[in-house]
């Protein structure tokens, strides 16, 4: 791959009512019923939002539809009640877990998340507060909110086996951390699509959950010159992203996600690296 084009200053401007009106046609409540949000959308009880936005987050990987059946599966061995399945769950339940599995992640795997989230619930209420706790820690370490969840995270249940800790990515060893800035773009923001039931942190501190789709978008755009799908290139994406809107730098998630699967709103006018693929 030969050296990115970037857009000059006026250029880049120049893009936000595009984009703008990308996110204001995608981010509608049609959305929700192809997307693994649906998940905490199908809940009312605050903690089960929580809950299964938090697996349907960390297993969105790979086509959507299979995502979403997967995610279904897993909440069907709960009853559909993952509040009530991890705060009583005991080695009685170990086999509604057996025989599960979606991509990397095996029982296993799911056996040591819902036991983690289990001293979660009990030492700290909910999900949020103990989200709170981590971003306060990394305030005061001036570390990344995701590193010091990850560390927060294992560190209740040390013996979990490195297989499953690999399903929480760690920005400190440069992943894109996707999947859980995903999950907090579901619960941070406000719209049609996202809930905004959390509200520990503003939206203006989120970074844009990127894949391998929003990357190949950004690029052709401009708006990425970096050519690895790291968390430098994270950093990279949220600043142009935050110039377009300081507030709420992460709704072009929408716009970006839709260039990828929509080609009717693509407008070459705006491609500066056409030839991406």
């Amino acid at each position: 791959m030969s050296k990115l084009s970037t857009p000059s200053k006026k250029k880049l401007i120049s893009l936000k009512p595009y984009l703008d009106s990308l996110v204001q046609k995608i981010e509608v409540k049609d959305f929700i019923d192809n997307d693994p949000i649906q998940f905490m959308h199908a809940f009312e009880d605050k903690t089960d939002q929580e809950l299964a936005g938090f697996f349907a987050a960390i297993m969105a990987w790979g086509r959507r539809d299979i995502v979403i059946a997967k995610v279904d599966d897993l909440l069907k061995r709960m009853s559909y009640r993952p509040t009530e399945f991890i705060q009583n769950f005991s080695e009685s339940d170990v086999p509604d877990l057996e025989t599960f599995k979606h991509r990397t992640f095996k029982p296993i795997d799911i056996y040591w998340l819902v036991k983690i989230l289990q001293s979660i619930l009990k030492q700290f209420g909910d999900f949020e507060k103990f989200w709170a706790e981590c971003y306060q820690q990394a305030k005061q370490e001036n570390r990344e909110l995701i590193a010091v969840f990850h560390q927060r995270f294992f560190e209740l249940h040390p013996e979990t086996p490195q297989r499953t800790r690999k399903h929480i990515s760690n920005p400190e060893k440069n992943s894109s951390v996707k999947r859980l800035y995903m999950y907090l773009r579901w619960c941070i923001r406000k719209s049609e699509v996202d809930l905004g039931i959390w509200d520990f942190m503003s939206p203006a501190e989120l970074k844009i959950p990127l894949d391998v789709h929003v990357a190949r978008q950004a690029r052709k755009l401009g708006l990425l010159s970096r050519k690895q799908n790291d968390w430098k290139a994270v950093l990279e994406l949220t600043e142009k992203l935050q110039a377009l809107d300081p507030d709420d730098p992460a709704k072009y998630d929408f716009a970006l996600f839709g260039l990828g699967i929509y080609p009717e709103f693509v407008d070459e006018g705006f491609m500066v690296n056409p030839k991406i693929s």
